[in-house]
């Protein structure tokens, strides 16, 4: 599961702005997991109540990513793949004048739970028919 916390300056992004690159965002993990698992909130804050640096921010986008379906097996792979949400993102914030902060946490495999089934491992007949069902089931293979 990424979920991922977006805290953005009030009025930094339209709803269709949100909804594009939510599905952005959806298609890189898509690509590899079920796209039910993605999470994307939206937080906007007030200039007065986000502070960079101990002054107030009205140009500052913060970003935290959560995975847990699948953690990267190196240093290599974890920078392709910020250096391709960066990609996606720039559009939305460096084109736009923001500045941009994101950072990934990994939470081990086996501390998750989708409801109340625990998730299958990667590329099994499970995760496969969820992926094609795009919902939890029940496990039939450990």
């Amino acid at each position: 599961m990424p979920l991922w916390k977006i805290y953005h300056p009030a009025n930094a992004f339209s709803e269709a702005d949100k909804a594009d690159l939510a599905e952005k965002i959806t298609d890189v993990y898509g690509a590899v997991m079920p796209r039910f698992y993605v999470g994307i909130l939206f937080q906007s804050v007030e200039p007065t109540q986000f502070f960079v640096g101990g002054k107030p921010s009205g140009q500052f986008v913060r970003i935290v990513m959560e995975h847990i379906a699948r953690s990267f097996p190196n240093v290599e792979a974890s920078r392709r793949f910020i250096d391709r949400i960066n990609d996606i993102l720039k559009p939305y914030v460096a084109d736009r004048g923001l500045d941009w902060e994101l950072h990934i946490d990994e939470t081990p495999f086996d501390y998750w739970s989708i409801n109340g089934y625990y998730p299958p491992r990667a590329k099994t007949p499970d995760e496969i028919r969820w992926r094609e069902q795009n919902r939890a089931s029940p496990r039939t293979h450990d």
